[in-house]
């Protein structure tokens, strides 16, 4: 009994122990309606503090909407200085940074977008735009000594790589200040002045711009300003326009990962490249074109070699066709798709450099090329050339420009020939061949011919069909090369109370002053600027 007694009464023990330190806890827990009046916001003591404090809540929001914000694309992304290894950066160009100066300035209304490679939000909310140039420094001097600069580091979220203009025989201010004409822009000045040549000698604003990435010869003071239809009166007979609408541009070439012979540190690139030829001729319409196409085998380079060349005429004519013997060993003869076998190159001693050599001294100094995709051929050549006819570009089935058709598919839909499908594999001068007959076929209809980009949502059944002359017209100017061009000072003053400065030394001064003269701004010197001027110029 004691025993259980004892039991009992350490068990009542405990229980009481429990029950007192549940009675203390609960009372230490506030009631609930203690808990509820502290999860909640704090009480303004009066709808006056409540005002302003929505009053500041507001502005506040205001203020974060009104902060213009630039993101890149993938464009741009590609040409960022995060990417470290220059040979896979593809820098942008300065009509690329003029196309976003003058979106700043003018949003919807510019002339030009720079959607390429970025987007400008909030672009009406921008105060002031500044352009610094700083002459004689590369991307270069900034990466390698990149601690030297810690301001740009700080406050410049995107640093990109831009190829200097003076690389295609352009200059900075000639980048900057000169905006192409844009078709609408064309048609009025050609409606006002009868050509755009007219238009050039008599109106101050249009500029003629001249680039070139390779070495030209000068062009003679007669052939400066042609008459508005010496371009058409010198076509082949068989050609609807001038072939040199075909040719690819700098920044094409550049996006098509084309070799250019850019100078500084982008040299690097294609260091091991030669040229077709020393100085080259400015390309016309009656330029003659050549069909080209390699095959490649890989080797223990880890790289495709070149094992054949075929060079075509305009009259479907070989003019040259050899197999080469690759500097490094054959791994993979690819014969699949080069149509390459060991025994074909048993008894080849023709080299990279005798080819290169063959070419340079075969095709003339206006010779444009014809292929499907040829950057990979020139890459193959380790050579520049700057008249391309690229048919992976110039015809198009997708409607994505960035989505290429097969010459096989091409060849069938437009020439109704059947190639690439033998068992031995590829054949150079068969597939130059059908590239040189679809540049001719197009020549012979429109620009827009086989172009599902131009023609927009078309049918294949109208994709093979002849447009009329109107349309041929219109997308003639949408593809022509841009070699006019209006003072950006003209764009950016229209709106009112709009003005520019130009700061710089008596030489800057002299250059731009080309867009400044025989144009209807009010240009001062910064002493003298006055209420009504446009344009200031401080030296």
């Amino acid at each position: 009994m004691a025993g259980d007694n004892s039991t009992r009464k350490r068990s009542c023990e405990k229980n009481s122990d429990v029950t007192c330190s549940e009675i203390c806890k609960e009372e230490n827990v506030p009631d609930k309606s203690e808990l509820q009046d502290n999860n909640k916001k704090p009480r303004l003591s009066d709808s006056k503090q409540y005002a302003n404090l929505k009053e500041e809540l507001r502005k506040r929001k205001k203020r974060l909407q009104a902060i213009p914000r630039l993101t890149l694309k993938a464009v741009g992304e590609n040409a960022t200085l995060n990417i470290r290894n220059m040979e896979k950066r593809i820098p942008i160009f300065l009509s690329d940074i003029q196309h976003l100066l003058l979106y700043s300035l003018l949003g919807h209304h510019s002339p030009y977008l720079p959607a390429r490679w970025c987007q400008l939000e909030k672009y009406n909310k921008i105060s002031h735009t500044v352009v610094f140039v700083l002459e004689g420094l590369s991307s270069y001097h900034y990466v390698a000594y990149e601690s030297m600069f810690p301001h740009i580091v700080s406050n410049l979220k995107h640093r990109l790589e831009v190829i200097t203009p003076t690389v295609y025989g352009a200059s900075i201010t000639e980048e900057l200040a000169a905006v192409p004409l844009t078709g609408t822009q064309s048609d009025k000045l050609i409606k006002q002045y009868g050509s755009l040549e007219t238009a050039l000698q008599t109106n101050g604003n249009v500029i003629k711009l001249l680039r070139s990435v390779f070495p030209m010869h000068s062009i003679n003071s007669d052939e400066k300003f042609p008459t508005k239809n010496s371009s058409n009166r010198t076509l082949p007979p068989t050609d609807k326009f001038c072939r040199t609408k075909l040719l690819l541009s700098l920044w094409q070439m550049v996006e098509e990962n084309y070799p250019v012979p850019l100078k500084g540190t982008l040299a690097e690139r294609y260091g091991s490249y030669i040229l077709t030829k020393d100085v080259y001729k400015e390309a016309t319409s009656t330029s003659p074109m050549f069909g080209l196409d390699c095959e490649m085998c890989l080797t223990t380079s880890g790289n495709l070699e070149l094992t054949r060349i075929s060079i075509v005429d305009e009259s479907m004519n070989v003019i040259y066709d050899s197999l080469v013997k690759p500097e490094n060993t054959i791994t993979n003869y690819l014969t699949r798709y080069s149509g390459i076998t060991e025994d074909m190159l048993n008894d080849v001693t023709v080299t990279l450099h005798d080819v290169q050599q063959t070419l340079r001294s075969l095709l003339p100094p206006d010779a444009i090329l014809v292929g499907q995709s040829l950057n990979s051929d020139l890459h193959t050549l380790k050579m520049m050339h700057p008249y391309i006819i690229d048919t992976s570009v110039i015809f198009n089935l997708t409607g994505d420009r960035y989505r290429k058709t097969k010459l096989q598919i091409l060849a069938r839909e437009f020439l109704e020939e059947s190639i690439q499908d033998s068992k031995a594999g590829h054949c150079s001068t068969e597939d130059s061949k059908a590239s040189m007959k679809l540049v001719k076929l197009k020549l012979s209809n429109s620009v827009d011919y086989g172009d599902a980009v131009l023609l927009g949502d078309r049918s294949m059944k109208v994709l093979k069909m002849e447009t009329d002359n109107e349309k041929t017209k219109r997308a003639l100017q949408k593809t022509e090369i841009k070699k006019y061009a209006t003072s950006i000072f003209s764009h950016i003053t229209k709106n009112k109370g709009t003005t520019a400065a130009i700061v710089g030394n008596d030489e800057v001064m002299s250059e731009y002053s080309k867009y400044l003269t025989n144009s209807s701004l009010n240009v001062m010197d910064d002493e003298s600027f006055a209420k009504d001027d446009q344009v200031s110029t401080q030296l």
